[in-house]
């Protein structure tokens, strides 16, 4: 097969032949770069490579061609060439009327280019990412798993699912294909024995766990430190940073994640409002990124490792694990974010992984090519797997229980759907059942302001719509509101004992009721709900561990004699916080991540 194409058209001759020049010295080697001054002879090319099957990367179009508009001509290409990234070449502009701000936002383009440009800090170091996000959705590459089971099998669905978000490369096998049964035959495996995983050494696993997924790999799953300074329970992004942190500052740290890391966030498809990623990230791949950079300072990784309680020592903190294991710290970061709540609908959650999903389906994706979905959500989580399936099914649908998105939604994904044609919202709509034997078939729809109820045929299903915090496994002392832990001012010194305050001193900004253990992300009381904010916490949550762990132990340990007043010397309250939905604080229940 011939080299990938790298497109370039500027009807400027001098623009386009110094950046196809640019680009062929640095990816020549690699790359076919092919460049033209016309809008019809470029549509000609382009429509030439599509008939010889010829992959083509980049498309690389000038915004104010005379022929054609660069958005316009962006447009008829991507249609021959789907596949290929689509970058605007403009002048540098910043202000909020600049073609590029308007393009992003409408999903016509998916990166810029500035010109004049640099060659080593702008062009080279930009176009190698925008050609590393081409690459990474091609189907070529070394696979480390081959993946045999029934596609609406609902243990297939989930090993899918944890294999996409650990990031490791796999391909799928449905057990009655050819190549399903021919490698079950070579291993000698039960056929009825699914699903199965084939590592690349022919290293076979029937019905794996997930602690033998991840071991599988080279992932820790017990820790060999039994003491150390902080421990950090969760491995979202919160969790994460917290980690990082405290492992770069000298602090011998310990992570302990129930899953694998990346938590709510790592499912989000894309998140564009980051800092620091102008063109967006994955959740996963920033989870990824700080999962490594943390193990890089030195963090003790652990995975697959429930953690069932907590409990004081003196001035030690004790994390008890479901193996039967414990880790003493002398502080303790408590970060386990949130699982997604239920629909609560029976025939839907017997179809869970056979067209019912809970989260954003990161590997389900690309099978909902031509399918008619529907996603239930109008937080941030909901605007981005409606945007990531819409790229491949025929027709998504938004149900949307309020009267608008804007109340839970981000301006800049409400216009993003707005412009996506096969994206249709749905207001005052809520599900009431489902139909299907082993598969999705149907929903059945009602409008909950006209009282009017509908079947509509469904391929599949994806719920996000917020989610109950991971704190069961909390002792008594911990002080809650809403399922959330209580941190800094709201924690209570008139609580029912043993839960209140027992020190002279108020709690830090984010500690718990009990001294010396922190909360951060999503878990916590008034949480905002957003990737930033929660690593902001994690940060913060390492700064006050610091503070904590210098104070002497005669500060910590003196205990507030009685009770009923607050550590200010009056009662704390809840601070007005009004009830959302479902019992929720405001704000907990929004399903927005990013």
């Amino acid at each position: 097969m011939s080299h990938p194409v790298l497109f370039v058209i500027d009807d400027d001759p001098g623009v386009m032949h110094a950046l196809r020049d640019d680009l062929s010295r640095r990816f020549g080697a690699d790359f076919r770069v092919i460049g033209e001054t016309s809008a019809a002879a470029g549509l000609a090319v382009l429509r030439e490579l599509a008939g010889q099957h010829a992959p083509v990367a980049l498309l690389i179009v000038d915004h104010e061609m005379s022929e054609m508009p660069g958005v316009e001509f962006l447009a008829h290409a991507h249609k021959l060439h789907p596949q290929a990234k689509r970058v605007l070449l403009v002048v540098r502009d910043y202000s909020a009327q600049s073609p590029v701000v308007q393009a992003m936002t409408l999903g016509q383009a998916d990166y810029h280019i500035t010109k004049p440009w640099l060659l080593e800090p702008d062009l080279y170091r930009m176009v190698s990412e925008f050609v590393a996000e081409w690459a990474r959705g091609q189907q070529a590459g070394f696979d480390l798993f081959c993946l045999i089971g029934r596609p609406t099998d609902p243990d297939t669905h989930e090993l899918r699912e944890l294999l996409t978000r650990f990031y490791v490369p796999f391909r799928f096998c449905a057990s009655d294909s050819a190549d399903g049964r021919r490698l079950l035959t070579e291993q000698g495996l039960d056929p009825e024995r699914l699903p199965v995983l084939i590592r690349h050494d022919r290293y076979a696993m029937v019905r794996p766990t997930l602690a033998q997924l991840i071991a599988s790999v080279g992932g820790s799953t017990r820790t060999d430190v039994d003491r150390c300074d902080l421990v950090v329970v969760g491995a979202g992004p919160a969790g994460l940073t917290a980690a990082v942190y405290a492992a770069s500052e000298g602090l011998r740290t310990v992570v302990l994640e129930e899953s694998v890391s990346g938590g709510q966030a790592g499912s989000s498809p894309m998140i564009r409002n980051y800092p620091g990623f102008p063109y967006g990230i994955s959740g996963h791949e920033l989870t990824r990124r700080a999962c490594e950079q943390a193990w890089m300072f030195g963090a003790h990784m652990v995975f697959a490792q429930r953690t069932v309680g907590l409990t004081t020592r003196g001035a030690e903190r004790v994390v008890h694990l479901a193996d039967g294991n414990q880790v003493v710290a002398r502080a303790v970061i408590v970060a386990p974010g949130i699982t997604w709540r239920r629909l609560g609908v029976p025939r839907l959650e017997a179809l869970l992984g056979s067209g019912v999903f809970y989260g954003a389906g990161a590997s389900e994706a690309q099978a909902m090519e031509g399918r008619e979905v529907f996603v239930v959500g109008a937080g941030n989580s909901g605007g981005q797997a409606a945007l990531n399936l819409a790229r491949y099914a025929r027709q998504v649908t938004m149900l949307v229980r309020g009267d608008s998105l804007a109340r839970s939604m981000s301006d800049y994904l409400i216009r993003e759907i707005e412009a996506t044609p096969n994206i249709a919202v749905r207001l005052h709509t809520e599900i009431t059942d489902g139909h299907g034997t082993d598969q999705l078939e149907a929903l059945m729809l009602c409008n909950n302001r006209l009282g009017r109820a509908e079947r509509v045929a469904a391929d599949a299903l994806f719920v996000l719509i917020g989610g109950e915090p991971r704190t069961h496994w909390l002792p008594e002392t911990m002080q809650r509101a809403y399922g959330h832990i209580r941190t800094g001012r709201d924690v209570r010194a008139d609580g029912p004992y043993p839960a209140r305050w027992p020190l002279h001193r108020a709690p830090l900004p984010l500690e718990t009721s009990i001294p010396g253990v922190f909360a951060a992300g999503d878990a916590r009381y008034r949480s905002i709900q957003r990737v930033a904010s929660a690593v902001g916490d994690g940060a913060a949550a390492v700064r006050l561990a610091h503070e904590y762990l210098s104070a002497g132990p005669g500060d910590e340990l003196a205990e507030v004699p009685g009770a009923g007043t607050g550590p200010h010397g009056r009662v704390t309250g809840d601070g007005g916080a009004q009830p959302g939905r479902a019992g929720q604080p405001a704000g907990a229940g929004l399903a927005g991540r990013g």
